[in-house]
Order: C-alpha cells, then structure tokens, then sequence
C-alpha cells in the first residue's frame, strides 16, 4: 500500500495524498504534452545520423527518464526517481537513504535534494546523511569513480557538439547575411584589414574556446564598417530614420526659406488692414471688453459696489445688442454692427459665467452664515451680514427669493441645533452621572466637611467648596446645558432673533434697505408670501416647543436609559450644530468618546432619593443643589417667559403657553421634591459639622450653631428663589407663566424646615452623648483626626478654641451652650427669614421648637449634672448617717461638707473653663440638690438634741454662706425648710440654749470660712469698683447671718 501512494505522488508530481490547493506549476502545460508535441516535430524533420541516439536522448531526456517535474519558470527539471550513489558505494540512494531513516520517499522535494540529477541537489545535505559514517579511504574511492564518471559524460558532450558543428555555421552565416543586406542596401562593406584563416576539418575538431576570437570562422560580420555617408542616409536603421532621414531635411529647409522670402509680401497689407480695424474697433468697445476683466477684479477685492456697477453696466451693454439685433430684424448687419454683437455676446458670456459661479459662492455664504459664533459675529464683521449678502444677489438678480432662503435655511439650522445640542448633552450628562451613582460613596464626614465652607464663600461667588469636585463638575454641565438653551446668549436667544427678524420681514420694515435691483426686477422678492409667513410663524412655535420638550423632560423624565449617541458622536467640524456648544473649547472630552471597552454602567438601585432624577447628581448634598437649582429655575422661568412672549406663541397658541405654565410648574415641584430630600439627608448629618472648635465671638460654644444658622439660611434663601423664581417674575408678563408656589409646596417646605430642626438638635445631643473613639470620631474631619498625647487631650486650653472633645461632660457643657445660642438667637432669626421669605407665620411650629429646644436643654442639662449630684448625694448621706456626726458641742463643719464644696469646685472649674456662661446655672442648680438633700436627709432623724441642731446649723450655714453668690430663691426657700424642720424636732430647752450658743457659732463660722477662703475662693463673688465682697446677709466680717437670723424668727414666731 506504501508503494502505491508513493508511486501516485510521484505520478502525479505531488508532496501529499490529501493536497488543499492546485499546483502553482501544474498551470503550465504537462510534460507528456510537451513531450508528444516535440515528438511529432522530430519525426517530420528527423535525420539519419549515427548519434541519432545520443541525439534523441539529449533532446528528449522527459520522455525516457521517469519521474522528472518542471520547476517554477517552466525549465524541465529533469529528476529520476531514484539513481545509484555518485561515488559508487550503493546503486541506490533512496533505498539507503530508507534504511537510514530518512523519509524521502514521502517527501518529493526532500528526495531531490539527495539526487544529483536534480537541480536542488544539496552536496553538503547529501554527504551528511548518505555517507555519515564514510571514513578518508572511502571518500578518496569515491571522488576517483566521481572524476571517471565525469571524463565519460565530458567525452559524450564533445561528440554532440561535433556532431552538430555545421549546422551551427550554416545558421550563423544566414543570419549574418539578412544583417548586412538591411545595414548596407546591398554593397559590399569595405575588405577587413585581418586575413581570415580558411575552415579546416582539424580546426573542427579541436576546442571552440581554444580558436583566436573565432578566427575559424571568417571574417567578423558584426564589427561595423566604415559605409559611405550618403549610402547611409537610406539605410534601414534608427540612425537614418529608417531611410527617410535623406529627403526629410531639405524638405524643411526649403519650407522655411520660401516662409522667410515670400512670407512678408503677401501678407503685410492684409495685415495692416486687420489691425487698424481691431484698434479702431477696440477704441470703441472698450467698455465692452473690459467689463469681463472689471468684474473678476471687483470679485477678487471683494469690492461689491464696483462689481454691481460693472455688471450693471454689463447688462446694459447686452441689452443694447439684443436691441440691435431685434431692430436689423432680417436685414444683414453691417461690419460695426457685427463686431459690437459678437463682442458683446463674448463679453456677456464671460461676464455671467462669472456672475453665475459668484451667485453660487454667495447662497453657500449665506446658507451657512448661521455656523458662524455669535461672538465671533460680533467681534469681528457686522450682526446683520446676511443682509449684505441678501442685498447683494437681489442687486445681481436670483430666481429664488433669498429672503425666503436665508429665513428657512435658519430655521433647519436652529431646529438641528436644538435637537443635537439637547440630545447630545443630556446623555454626556447621564454618562458622569452614571459614573458618579457608581463611585464610592462619600463619608459622611467627608460631606459634612462641605457643609462648613458656607461661612467662606469665595469672593468671585463660586462654588468650589459646597461639594466635591466632581458633583459641582456636574452641577457646571446641567447649568451649562440649561443655558446654552434657555439664556439670551443661548439657542432661545438666537430663536428669539430669528423671530424678531422675521417679524420685520413680515411688517416690510427690514426690506426699506434692500435694492430693487436691475430695472426693479427684484422688487417681487421684497415681499414673503401669505403662506410663507404662516409657515414661518409655524416653525418658530416649533421651535419654541422643542426648547421647552428638551428642559421638560431634563426635570420631569426619568435619567435616559438610551445612550447610544455616544456611538456615532458628532464630527468636530464648524458646519455642525454643537460648534456653538456647552463647553468654551472645541476639546471633546474623552469620558464622552465611545469605547466598548469601558461602557458606562447603569446606576445602581440602592433605594436613594435622587436616583429618579435627572436633573441632580448622586450623592449631592442640599447646599450645592440649593445653589445650582435656584440658577437653574431663574433660567427656566426667564426662558419660559421669552418663549412666551413670542408673538405666535401668545396671540396664536393658548396651548403652547399651558404647557409652557406646566413647564414652570413641573420644574419647580421636582427641584423642590428633590431638595427638601437632600436637605433632610444633610439635617442627619450635621452633626458631623461640630469639630469642638470656639468660636472667636463668643467663647462658650463651638462653630456648630454659626454653621447650622448658614446652613439653614441658605436654604431658605435658595428655596424662596427656587419656588417666586423672582428673577423672572421682574420680566414684564411673566406673571401669566411663573405662577405663585402651591400650597401643597409651601407646606412641603414649612414641614421639612421643622424636620430639619428637630434632626439636627438631635444630632447636636447625639455628639454630646454618645463616648468618643480614641483614634477616630465619627463626627470630626479628617483634619481633626489627630490626637495629642493623654496629657495635651486632659488640658483645657480656654479662649484657644482647643478643648478636651473626649471629655463627655466638656461636650455636654459646650452642647448647652450651643443650644443656648440656638434658643435665643439662632433659631429665632431663622424662623423670622423663613417667615419673610415665604410669607407665612410659623405661630404653632415656632412654639412647638422653643418646647422642643427647653426639653433638649433640660434633658442635656440633666444628664450632665447627675453624675455630680449624685456624688453630692452620696457624699451628705454618708456624712450625715456617721454616729460621731453630732458631738456635744460642735466646733467645726463636718468632713462631708468640705469634701461636696471641693467635689463643686471641680464642677466649677470645668464649667467656667468650658462654658462661663453656664457656670451660674450649674452650681446654683446643685446647691438647690445640695439643699434638698440635707433636708431629706435631715428629716430622716427622729429628734435634735442640742449638738444636733448646733452641727446642723453649722453645716447648712457654711453650704449657704460658702456658696452665697449662686443662691436663688428656690434654694433659700429650701434653707427656710430646713430651719423650720429642725425647729419642729427639738424641744423648747434646746432652742433657749441655741439662742445662748449663736454668737459662738457665728465666730466658729467666721474662722472655718477665713481658714477655707483659698480652698473656695472660686465661689467669691468678683470685686467691682473696689467694693469687698458681699455675701447672702450682712453680718459683721463678711459672715452673713442668715440662719441665725431665720432661728431667732423661728424661736420667736
């Protein structure tokens, strides 16, 4: 089976069984083809010979070797399929080959390269394989059978060519002689100067290379000779032209002798006649030629007055000879007659030729001035260029009335602008709208960090700090969109204009400056037809109406699910609408180009407020909305209020002024939706705005009431600018469009103000609360974050406007004095804004917030007591439950009473250093505990003995006169309790006898308080004006007597 395949491969002269493609040398003809057809021309010419033999095998090796192929330039290449090995070792190299390993009988080509009978026979690739292992000896016997079978093949050769020797004379002397007789026309070339040696059957037989430069041969018919000149003129070469060289000069010669002799004498007088007519007649038709000339020079100056008049004049040349022409009627026109018609046929031909392809240059001029920037327009050529231009081809003269063009070509190009600017830049919006849904979510510190920069706005008014970059970059698109569309220097401005044009073509106030034209031809297109004007009058509400569908949908639709706009976007070239676009620069931002590779994903549904509007950024707080909704509403009633002036729309068209009104309606009621969901999400997280930082002014409170009063305030002054819009209400007429708010919206906004303020006091107690991470606090900014060592954080530095935020009772302390600052002033003047600004009165809310601000303040206040009165309460209890609290006759306060005034004078110096304001508040409130206490405590023993009522008395006297600057009246009625409990439990002998001790007690008063007067030195009051201090009564040394006294009242009464 191997055999047959090898045997069709090599029959078929293929390299594998299973070929893809045809041969490229199977194209040309087949060997056996060949092979027959050289045949057949060898029999018919076949010649007896004894080397007929060698002769067929030489000429016809294809036909007898078996397995020979032609290669790519058509040569045969003659290859055997196999042969015996050149150096004699093996009669057969692809058997040895086989056994060596070598697969050549699979590989045709491979194989040749081992055959010397082939043209890709590969000496070194063949010596390697088949004779790998030969030794010197082996390949010396070799060379010597290579050298023998050389010499053999040699001698065979050298017998074919003797063999063939004379026909090759008899061939070359032919072709010599057909040489000669062209080059010479038949005469003998001169006698050659080297004797030719005569022909000779030795000289055959000898080496053709070995003869003297073919001397055996004769003569050299190819060296030239040296021919006669006039026998070479007509010799058939490319030197003599071929034989016409001869004839071909003198014939040349004489024409231009006979042109220079006769040439002058009959032609001069003709001549002469010929020109003193052209100059005569060019002398009076000078106008007429050089009108053609005039007229490209005006085009080239651009000097349209000149080129009006020259084509002026033109014209009026051409009427004459058509007048001329009308005039002669049959009769033939003389010489000047002719010449003045000609001329002025050839001078209009040229002159409307050019006119023609000038009017062309002058409608694209005029089609495509609208591309053209309004600024540019302004700065550089003058605003009503279309006019000129419009002026200019009536003057030419047109057929189509360019009024009508230019107005129309207007329209197409405001209706393009409109739909490819507003589709164009709703989906760049929704694409960094989609990226910014898909960003990580801020923190809340990070957003409250934005809410802080309120209080230092910028000076050039911009809003930088309110939000982060990318959200006030997205703010910038929408508010760039909105104006590009409904601003005077936008889409609506150049509708307006449009409009505005239109009118003073339709009332013929702008057609009072246009030329009528030549004989008044284009006075017909001074005027617009009737249904031209109602078609104008159509397409401006059109227009008006896909302004207003455009921001109607940016407010009111859902955010764009269709993006595919990005897939084609615009061409950057002037012609296209967007040329005048949303941004300064014609640089289109790559985040807009089309890449498959990294589509915008669709936003994320988490559940959030904003993700149903189009119209506001993700993550976006109420500050930076507030701020850009109430530029943006400004812009849309404005807008709407142009739009509705417009002559068709407010005289024609009540149902484009309704929708107009719903755009307003809708616009402010989604804005405000919107906001006043943004505004409760940042209320939540005010709390993170409180750094427990003081402020400048007032010592005792932080930055937290100032930043809420700025946060507040300023959105109740968007708000009241987004619901009056009073910017466009100062617009004449723009009552009929922008609406009063609706009540359902001011009760929107009066509910959230109050949920804003009920949040944020709750945020405000939260951060008072709640214990604070040692690292991190949830409510202060990445720049407050880092924290000293233990001893900086325990320091309290007063009027730095550093304190101790891990302290829970320094925050609870600063917290009331926030809210203090928001009871009395902060919240007061908000309520009054928000009152001025919308009208309404806040009677039940303000009242309900005043209840809520005393609740928060009494709950706050409570819970950063307690723990100091409870140590008070723990304090007096111990001390007065002691047996040894009641001796005999006591001499001094009991240890109690110094141990609750020290645990006061801690409480004061946090309070004073903390919150001045509140130190009154907090120590009179626990004196006032203080006072209870003793009297319930008091009042659990059963009787007083005179030790008893003296001790009591001691220790209540030295509480009230220590602590005489923070009595109130509540806590002196509770001291008047006190005495009058003790009086109740004692007997009428205890009393006489206390009247005896008063003066010793008010001495041992008087030395305990000059002994502490360092140790509580805090509770003094301030001298003023030099005066002493003065205490609760007015007993001698600066002791008050105020319990003496209220016994001696008591003993008496």
């Amino acid at each position: 089976m191997a055999d047959f395949d090898r045997n069709v491969l090599e029959f078929y002269q293929l390299s594998t069984p299973f070929p893809t493609e045809w041969p490229t040398e199977k194209d040309n003809k087949s060997d056996e083809s060949d092979s027959e057809l050289e045949q057949k021309k060898r029999k018919i010419n076949r010649r007896k010979s004894r080397y007929q033999a060698l002769e067929r095998a030489v000429s016809n090796r294809a036909s007898i070797i078996q397995g020979s192929e032609k290669s790519a330039n058509g040569v045969n290449n003659l290859v055997q399929k196999d042969e015996p090995d050149p150096l004699g070792t093996s009669d057969s190299v692809v058997r040895t080959l086989k056994q060596l390993g070598v697969p050549v009988q699979d590989d045709i080509r491979l194989r040749n390269r081992f055959l010397l009978s082939s043209t890709s026979f590969s000496p070194a690739l063949f010596l390697s394989q088949m004779h790998a292992t030969a030794d010197t000896q082996s390949l010396l016997n070799g060379l010597e059978v290579l050298s023998k079978s050389i010499d053999q093949k040699s001698a065979s050769l050298k017998v074919l060519v003797e063999s063939n020797f004379e026909r090759f004379v008899r061939a070359k002397a032919t072709i010599d002689n057909v040489y000669k007789e062209m080059k010479y026309r038949g005469v003998e070339p001169p006698s050659p100067t080297i004797r030719a040696r005569g022909h000779s059957r030795h000289a055959s037989r000898s080496s053709f290379r070995n003869s003297q430069g073919g001397a055996a041969l004769g003569p050299n018919p190819l060296v030239s000779p040296v021919p006669d000149i006039t026998k070479k003129k007509n010799a058939l070469i490319k030197e003599s032209d071929y034989g016409v060289m001869g004839i071909k000069t003198p014939l040349l010669d004489v024409a231009a002798k006979a042109e220079d002799v006769w040439g002058p004498a009959l032609g001069g007088r003709e001549k002469e006649e010929n020109l003193k007519t052209v100059s005569t007649s060019l002398d009076r038709y000078k106008e007429y030629i050089e009108a053609s000339s005039n007229i490209a020079e005006s085009i080239k100056r651009k000097d349209y007055e000149a080129l009006v008049e020259e084509y002026v004049r033109a014209r009026r040349f051409a009427d004459e000879a058509r007048k001329l022409v009308e005039e002669l009627g049959s009769t033939p026109p003389s010489e000047t007659q002719t010449y003045q018609i000609l001329i002025a046929a050839r001078m209009w031909y040229d002159v409307e030729e050019q006119i023609q392809l000038f009017k062309r240059d002058v409608w694209r001029r005029l089609t495509s001035l609208h591309t053209v920037n309004r600024t540019e327009t302004l700065a550089g050529q003058p605003q009503d260029q279309h006019m000129e231009l419009i002026g200019l081809l009536l003057e030419l003269g047109v057929d189509d009335n360019p009024i009508w063009v230019w107005l129309l070509s207007r329209y197409d190009y405001l209706k393009g602008k409109i739909a490819s600017a507003g589709e164009r830049a709703k989906v760049e919006i929704e694409v960094l709208r989609r990226r910014l849904a898909n960003a990580e979510k801020p923190a809340p510190q990070m957003m409250a960090s934005h809410l802080k920069h309120l209080g230092r706005q910028s000076v050039d008014g911009k809003a930088t700090g309110l939000d982060s970059a990318d959200v006030i970059e997205l703010w910038e698109k929408m508010l760039a969109f909105l104006s590009s569309l409904l601003s005077a220097q936008g889409i609506l401005g150049e509708v307006i204009e449009f409009w505005q044009t239109v009118e003073s073509f339709i009332d013929g106030k702008a057609q009072k400056s246009l030329p009528t034209g030549y004989n008044g031809e284009s006075r017909d297109h001074h005027r617009l037809s009737q249904q031209g004007t109602v078609d104008l009058q159509k397409g401006t509400v059109e227009l008006v109406d896909m302004i207003r569908t455009h921001v109607f949908e940016f407010f009111a639709g859902a955010p764009p699910e269709d993006i595919s706009l990005l897939f084609s976007p615009l061409p950057p070239s002037p012609g296209t609408p967007l040329s005048a676009g949303l941004t300064p620069t014609n640089a289109r931002d790559p985040r807009f180009n089309f890449d498959a590779n990294n589509l915008p994903p669709p936003s994320p549904k988490r559940g959030e407020s904003w993700e149903k509007f189009a119209f506001w950024p993700p993550t976006s707080n109420s500050v930076s909305g507030v701020h850009y909704l109430s530029k943006m509403l400004s812009l849309v009633g404005s807008g709407a209020s142009e739009m509705a002036s417009v002559a068709p729309v407010k005289q024609q068209d009540a149902k484009q002024l309704e929708m107009l009104r719903t755009l307003v309606g809708a616009a402010r009621e989604r804005s405000v939706t919107a906001l006043c969901a943004a505004w409760n999400k940042d209320a939540e997280n005010i709390k993170y705005v409180e750094d427990w930082k003081r402020t400048k002014e007032m010592g005792d409170v932080t930055r937290m009431p100032a930043s809420f009063a700025s946060f507040e305030g300023a959105l109740l002054s968007g708000m009241q600018k987004i619901l009056y819009i009073p910017e466009a209400m100062a617009k004449s007429g723009s009552g009929d469009i922008v609406l009063a708010p609706p009540t359902k919206l001011l009760q929107m906004v009066r509910s959230q103000y109050v949920t804003t303020l009920y949040k944020a006091l709750s945020g405000m107690v939260e951060n008072a609360e709640r214990a604070v991470k040692k690292a991190d606090d949830e409510w202060t900014t990445d720049a407050d974050l880092v924290v000293g060592s233990a001893s900086d954080r325990a320091s309290l530095l007063v009027g730095s406007g550093a304190v101790d935020a891990g302290d829970r009772n320094v925050r609870m302390l600063l917290t009331l004095g926030n809210l203090h600052a928001l009871r009395t002033k902060v919240v007061p003047n908000l309520n009054g804004q928000f009152e001025n600004a919308f009208s309404v009165k806040l009677t039940d809310e303000s009242k309900t917030i005043k209840d809520v601000l005393g609740q928060i303040d009494a709950r706050l206040f409570q819970t950063y007591t307690r723990p100091s009165l409870d140590a008070l309460r723990k304090i007096i209890r111990a001390g007065l439950a002691d047996p040894k609290w009641a001796p005999p006759k006591p001499s001094e306060v009991k240890p109690y009473v110094y141990e609750a005034l020290l645990t006061l004078v801690l409480v004061h110096t946090q309070v004073s250093t903390t919150a001045p304001s509140m130190t009154h508040q907090v120590i009179s409130y626990l004196l006032e505990q203080i006072s209870r206490e003793l009297l319930e405590s008091l009042k659990a023993r059963p009787k007083f003995d005179l030790g008893a009522l003296m001790q009591a008395t001691l220790d209540v006297e030295f509480f009230a006169q220590t602590l005489s600057q923070y009595t109130t009246e509540r806590a002196s009625g509770i001291q008047g309790e006190i005495y009058s409990m003790l009086d109740s439990k004692t007997d009428n002998t205890a009393r006489a006898r206390l009247q005896d001790e008063l003066p010793g007690m008010r001495e041992v008063l008087k030395k305990l308080r000059e002994q502490s007067r360092s140790e509580f030195a805090c509770f003094k009051r301030p001298r003023r004006n030099g005066a002493g201090s003065g205490g609760g009564g007015g007993g001698a040394g600066g002791v008050p007597s105020v319990g003496p006294g209220t016994l001696e009242r008591t003993a008496t009464g």
